[in-house]
């Protein structure tokens, strides 16, 4: 019996020392951000290059630039990915980190020129669990992590999306959302409407959002709120001096 705690105490030993070894080889950054966009197939190619667009010029938007590099390591590492249906996720451009205008462009670079690849219906669910996956998979280690979704329609498929949000934010992961809301934007029917959704159902974690748009928005100031939000933090933003596209709700948890 004494031998067999003496084998189990080495075991834990060691798995223990790796585990401390693989965080002390982590590269510390301010913040790990996965921008999870909407490429169902609601989203046509044009809608597709429009979304893209707005995040790499958010990207490198100074007041956002400023924010990513202004912590106290002086760099954050961002990923950008698309999803449609339960079995499409994609990592259309993979950990940056952002140190400075040059790593900003370029993100932004690669991110318009990058092929698409997303196809099906609706799955934000399995969107949480892969962009959870990035950022527990990738060798940083952020003072905050944030998964950002965007989406046209709620959750079609895939695991629970109350069981992937849960997942998300018990391990300290702050979840918000871009509610693209127009006309069909429900479908299927549901009882109700997709900025609740968000709300309700998508969003959670330390101060999260939900900034909704409607055709009547600019798509790329809503973007520019959104990430000057996340990426700063609600405690340094003076919302009077945010972009007015979109409407910006709170998580009521």
């Amino acid at each position: 019996m004494r031998k067999c705690h003496l084998v189990l105490s080495g075991i834990l030993f060691v798995l223990m020392t790796l585990a401390s070894g693989r965080l002390a080889a982590q590269e510390r950054v301010d913040l790990e951000l996965v921008l999870a966009a909407d490429g169902s197939g609601s989203i046509d190619d044009a809608e597709l290059a429009l979304q893209r667009e707005g995040y790499a010029r958010a990207v490198r938007n100074p007041r956002v630039l400023e924010a990513l590099t202004g912590g106290i390591y002086g760099k954050s590492v961002v990923a950008y990915v698309e999803w449609g249906s339960a079995e499409s996720q994609h990592t259309i451009v993979d950990w940056t980190v952002i140190d400075g205008p040059d790593s900003a462009a370029a993100f932004g670079e690669a991110l318009v020129d990058a092929p698409r690849q997303a196809w099906g219906y609706n799955s934000i669910s399995n969107a949480i669990v892969y962009s959870q996956g990035l950022l527990e998979g990738n060798p940083y280690r952020g003072l905050r992590r944030v998964i950002d979704i965007s989406a046209d329609a709620g959750n079609i498929g895939g695991i629970p999306l109350s069981l992937a949000r849960e997942n998300a934010v018990s391990a300290g992961i702050t979840i918000n959302g871009l509610a693209i809301s127009r006309p069909g934007s429900t479908r299927p029917l549901r009882a109700m409407t997709l900025e609740a959704e968000f709300r309700e159902q998508i969003i959670g974690g330390a101060g999260a959002f939900v900034v909704t748009v409607d055709e009547t928005t600019s798509f790329a100031d809503a973007v520019l709120k959104k990430m000057i939000l996340e990426v700063a933090g609600l405690a340094h933003v003076d919302l009077a001096t945010l972009p007015s596209a979109g409407r910006l709700v709170f998580a009521e948890r």
